[in-house]
């Protein structure tokens, strides 16, 4: 997400954070079975495992996902780390584990010309800056092997390692086939209140015109669970036999709506609250069940200022190449998934690619048609018999 040393348009689609330049959005595209969707759960995997390491019992087993394909895989350790900035501070955080134990973990505060260390773990132990990370003085012995050192940290009350955990836990949302319930779940809830996030989807929803005039949704309280059903309804014109406008009916949203219409209902919560408060929101298959025009305007939310003034970011995995155009994204924000003769997927950018010619694409090529003539790499190839 760190925009690379482009004139490409559109300009808008660049923010600057403190003397970074930073994308608003990124596309992963390539063939089915390509590794795009494994992107992104290892960024849903990094962020559970921080997010839950505070509630792991000592003797707990640690999530992995390790690659299965290659002799011996399973038993060299998982690693993540993540560059990421939060308020006016930028850090690099990450950490090395296997079933059972974290083998490494490292904390850096990300400055103008050097990194400061907060603290580095090994196998020998843990050192901790004093001066930079004071919260984890005396801390180094009370974590449990399988736990993260930030996490007990926070969990102590530590100031500076609550803000990475919060980083994880509320500014960077995934949304996979894992968590797509929950956020369902939140974009009902959302259309329950009145808020600046639900006018803003509303509006979004009249300007597409997918049909309906209003939301309408009821708390309904579940007397055997006692917990609270949502009762979503859309509301349309009902109409005379010529065609006037008598009144409105109120009609079951899931059962009346298109597949597409109801993905973007469950996606608004996510989209409309991230442009609200500047998060980082990432979607697996943006374009599944959508209009490719649906998906063009949802682009069009991160990158016009207006619609995104605290500077969201998107990064999403699509098929969908009517996004491939100069219009809506710059080189450097296209990227590709492809499989190496191992199985293991290469991940790498357009602005990236040397063409067979020697030269690399230009900012006024036609992304789509190259693509789709398999220039750029990462299509389906199929066996003629």
């Amino acid at each position: 997400m760190h925009a690379q040393g482009l004139d490409d348009d559109p300009k808008s689609n660049i923010s600057k954070q403190g003397r970074y330049k930073v994308l608003k959005m990124a596309a992963v595209y390539g063939a089915n079975s390509s590794g795009k969707s494994n992107l992104i759960r290892a960024l849903d995997l990094m962020r559970s495992v921080v997010v839950n390491s505070v509630k792991l019992n000592a003797n707990s087993k640690l999530t992995r996902d390790p690659y299965a394909f290659l002799e011996g895989a399973y038993l060299e350790p998982t690693m993540f780390e993540v560059v990421f900035i939060t308020g006016k501070n930028t850090f690099r955080y990450g950490f090395k584990y296997n079933d059972n134990e974290i083998e490494s973990e490292w904390l850096f505060k990300v400055r103008s010309k050097d990194e400061q260390a907060f603290f580095l773990r090994e196998d020998d132990g843990i050192a901790v800056n004093e001066s930079a990370f004071s919260e984890g003085i005396d801390n180094e012995s009370r974590v449990n092997k399988n736990r993260l050192f930030v996490s007990l940290c926070a969990q102590l009350g530590g100031k500076m390692s609550n803000v990475i955990i919060n980083w994880f836990d509320e500014e960077c949302r995934v949304i996979s086939g894992i968590d797509n319930d929950n956020y369902s779940l939140y974009s009902r809830y959302m259309f329950s209140e009145k808020s600046d996030e639900r006018d803003d989807a509303l509006g979004f929803f009249k300007k597409l015109q997918l049909g309906f005039n209003d939301i309408s949704v009821v708390k309904l309280k579940n007397d055997v669970d006692n917990i609270e059903d949502l009762d979503v309804k859309s509301i349309h014109n009902f109409y005379s036999r010529s065609g006037k406008i008598k009144g409105s009916l109120l009609t079951p949203f899931d059962q009346y709506e298109s597949a597409g219409t109801i993905k973007m209902l469950e996606l608004s919560g996510p989209i409309f609250n991230s442009l609200k408060l500047g998060l980082t929101l990432v979607i697996d298959e943006l374009d599944a069940k959508m209009h490719p025009i649906l998906a063009q305007e949802i682009v069009r939310l991160f990158s016009n200022p207006e619609t995104n003034p605290n500077n969201a970011q998107l990064i999403f995995s699509t098929h969908d190449t009517h996004l491939l155009s100069t219009r809506l994204l710059r080189r450097d924000q296209i990227w590709f998934t492809e499989k190496d003769y191992k199985e293991q997927t290469d991940l790498y950018r357009l602005s990236d690619i040397v063409l067979s010619n020697g030269s690399k694409p230009r900012s006024d090529t036609n992304y789509e048609k190259n693509y789709i003539a398999g220039r750029y790499g990462a299509i389906p190839y199929f066996i003629n018999d």
